[in-house]
């Protein structure tokens, strides 16, 4: 199951399937945009506690949770940041979320699991606090990437990926097996000859 994106962006509303899409917050280049003089800087570590991370993990994921069992997004969408509701009506996030909604799928063990983090929250240059992680459970896990814009000394959600992840490792693929040596032809034996 790939991963289903509600952001906000500088040009709209996307969804965002591959993760490594992710580009919050800029617009792809355009011939009439200058590139910017200074580099853009480096995500930070956010300066924020063990609980406060648990928090907004737990809620917004709940609150999809919550969403997709009841089909409605309005309180998920009352929750995030200006940018992300003047861009999703209930009804497109609706939309966004319709194949986990249709599927069925069950985020109420983020209530009681604690999430490993794969990417600690992080201030991006664009100001807005990013982590991922997942939940293990068997036997899927949930994984997820969330973003959140500061509005009025909160974070909002601004960003929601989430999608249902092996909980057992995966070997790599093996390389194919190289074909086996040629065996070495020997010259037929001949007549033998007597010494003389």
């Amino acid at each position: 199951m790939a991963f289903r994106w509600a952001v906000m962006g500088a040009v709209g509303w996307a969804i965002l399937a591959p993760l490594a899409a992710l580009l919050i917050g800029a617009a792809p280049a355009t011939a009439e945009q200058k590139p910017a003089s200074t580099p853009a800087a480096a995500p930070k570590p956010a300066q924020i506690d063990r609980n406060g991370v648990l928090i907004l993990i737990r809620t917004t994921l709940l609150a999809l949770h919550q969403a997709n069992e009841t089909g409605n997004y309005t309180v998920l969408r009352d929750l995030s940041a200006p940018g992300f509701r003047d861009a999703n009506t209930s009804a497109r996030l609706a939309e966004i979320f319709a194949s986990q909604r249709n599927a069925k799928l069950d985020l109420s063990g983020v209530a009681v699991l604690d999430p490993q983090l794969t990417l600690l929250p992080q201030i991006e240059s664009n100001g807005m606090l990013r982590m991922a992680g997942f939940f293990p459970s068997v036997p899927t896990q949930v994984n997820f990437e969330l973003l959140f814009a500061p509005v009025e000394g909160r974070w909002r959600v601004f960003g929601i990926g989430v999608n249902l992840g092996s909980s057992t490792p995966v070997a790599p693929a093996p390389d194919p097996a190289p074909p086996p040596p040629a065996a070495a032809t020997k010259p037929a034996p001949g007549p033998q000859q007597k010494p003389k």
